[in-house]
């Protein structure tokens, strides 16, 4: 073995006890005392070190969606898409790419029961060869709320009373009331639906609006649904009393159970597709996460499918250390102007830099699969080896340059100008307006040529 070169695995674990640092442990029974029942020597090492890693064996939870489990398995494309994205993964049916996928609840906390009337969530994290990308949604296609400025409004009308620390359901009511669009969504939680029997029968969707971009540059929104092979069943509130009582871990037990057993959950993806420059035809605003798209004027139009074929290997560093973000895209897909989402790209990522520190991505789940490149250099916990001169760009020392855009870009319009990704546009700033590949575009979003 390479001792420059290793990387901590069980796979290298001793037939014997050691400390952290892989000395032998002796005695790992008894602390080291002065005479049979004298005190405790604050000279036992492994004793203090033992006691301390116990002490700080937990971490942050998450806020909202603290309560969950994962598996691992694959996605296959199915389905010609190319002439929607240019994502690698999506480049022709049969291809495959591995995913990690998270289910949970939503508001209370890591050992709550998961047979609550909650929204579930539903992320999936696909490791491309062209990067991370992150889809994460609910089992509900709908939000409560259309605006990120009142996120913690409404998780903290539906989190405990903060002077009992009791969820009471006039707090959440009161909320909703001075948010009528949130109506939609209150239909569907106290709805059937409201209490999935698992994780295997619900169904997923990416609540967001997102944007397909395809090799030519066109961009189109996009909604994103999952559909269980094995349909989508539910639990009454006297059931769910009943599964809850016996077993509060039920919906973990089942998936991995299922999964062992060689029950491979499946979905299959389908997409509804709009091309923003029709948008004016429909009578709702599709960058409303809490309007649904019908699906007789926007059919769904299948993709891929998603199977679980194995279990996580530790559930703190695949599920609790596990982080998702929809600021993670790749290639061929992007955000759309939904307010929510915007939101949602900041504080999705700066939740993770909380939880796990400014190097989570360097963890082993959440790290990319392909070859990286850039100067994030140094910060808590960084076990990256590095061995580079120059932590600076540009320079002429170091042949890191930019990616290439394999997207050929046409501009047409302001509004087709901001669907764009980052790297495919230019703005500057002109005394309160910017300019977007000659478009002029002022604060009140007209444009005009220039």
């Amino acid at each position: 073995m390479d001792p420059y070169k290793f990387r901590p695995s069980s796979g290298f674990d001793t037939t014997y006890t050691t400390t952290n640092a892989g000395a032998p442990v002796w005695n790992d029974n008894e602390a080291l005392t002065v005479g049979s029942r004298g005190p405790i020597l604050l000279e036992d090492y492994h004793l203090i070190e033992k006691v301390a890693h116990f002490a700080r064996e937990r971490i942050p939870e998450r806020v909202v969606h603290a309560r969950g489990a994962s598996a691992k398995g694959f996605f296959e494309c199915t389905h010609d898409v190319t002439h929607l994205s240019c994502a690698d993964f999506l480049r022709a049916p049969g291809v495959q790419t591995p995913v990690i996928v998270r289910f949970s609840t939503v508001i209370h906390e890591r050992g709550s029961p998961e047979t609550i009337r909650d929204p579930r969530g539903f992320a999936v994290k696909f490791y491309t060869r062209e990067g991370n990308w992150d889809l994460l949604g609910n089992n509900f296609p709908v939000f409560f709320i259309r605006d990120g400025i009142k996120f913690p409004d409404v998780i903290h009308a539906f989190k405990p009373n903060p002077k009992s620390h009791i969820q009471e359901y006039w707090r959440v009511f009161d909320f909703l009331s001075h948010h009528p669009e949130s109506m939609h969504t209150f239909f569907f939680l106290f709805d059937d639906v409201g209490v999935p029997i698992n994780y295997r029968h619900m169904n997923g969707f990416g609540v967001n609006t997102y944007t397909f971009i395809n090799k030519e540059g066109k961009s189109n929104y996009v909604k994103f649904h999952w559909k269980p092979t094995c349909g989508v069943k539910c639990l009454l509130e006297d059931e769910a009393e009943v599964v809850g009582g016996k077993n509060h871990s039920h919906a973990t037990q089942d998936l991995y159970e299922s999964i062992a057993a060689g029950n491979y959950p499946e979905w299959k993806l389908y997409v509804q597709v709009m091309d923003p420059d029709t948008e004016s035809r429909y009578d709702f605003d599709p960058l409303d996460d809490t309007k649904t798209w019908p699906e007789d004027l926007l059919p769904l139009q299948p993709v891929g499918r998603l199977v679980l074929n194995r279990n996580i290997d530790n559930f703190f560093n695949e599920n609790e250390q596990l982080a998702f973000g929809p600021g993670l895209v790749v290639p061929g897909i992007y955000y759309s102007d939904d307010k929510m989402l915007q939101c949602r790209v900041f504080a999705y990522a700066d939740t993770q830099r909380y939880r796990l520190g400014p190097n989570y991505l360097m963890l082993p789940v959440n790290a990319p699969k392909c070859a990286l490149h850039n100067n994030h250099f140094d910060g808590a916990m960084n076990f990256m080896h590095r061995d580079e001169e120059v932590d600076y760009f540009p320079s002429k020392h170091d042949p890191l340059r930019h990616a290439r855009s394999t997207l050929s870009l046409t501009v047409s319009s302001a509004a087709s100008a901001r669907r764009l990704p980052l790297e495919s546009r230019m703005i500057s700033s002109n005394q309160g307006s910017f300019t977007v590949h000659g478009l002029l575009i002022g604060k009140s979003g007209s444009s005009k040529g220039g």
